[in-house]
C-alpha cells in the first residue's frame, strides 16, 4: 500500500531522445504535457561549435522559449 503513495519522478531528455535540435522543443513540450517532472536539455552558446552533441544542442534563447512554453503547459494541467 505504501507504494501507492510514492511516485517516482520522471525526467525526460529531449536532446538525447531525439538527437536533433529541431525536435527538442516539441519533445520537451510533449513530455511536460504527459506529466514529466523535469527536463534535461543540452544548451550551448554556439551549438554548431559545441565539441560534443552539436546536432542536438540548442542555444540559450531557444531554451528560454521552451521554458516559457512548458510553464504554460504545466500551469494548464496542474
Amino acid at each position: 500500500e505504501r507504494q501507492m503513495c510514492i511516485r517516482d519522478r520522471v525526467i525526460v531528455d529531449p536532446s538525447h531522445g531525439t538527437g536533433k535540435r529541431e525536435l527538442v522543443g516539441d519533445l520537451a513540450r510533449a513530455a511536460i504535457a504527459c506529466g514529466a517532472d523535469g527536463l534535461i536539455i543540452e544548451v550551448h552558446e554556439s551549438p554548431d561549435q559545441s565539441i560534443s552533441d552539436r546536432e542536438q544542442a540548442i542555444c540559450p534563447e531557444q531554451l528560454q522559449g521552451i521554458i516559457e512554453d512548458c510553464k504554460k503547459i504545466w500551469e494548464l494541467l496542474n
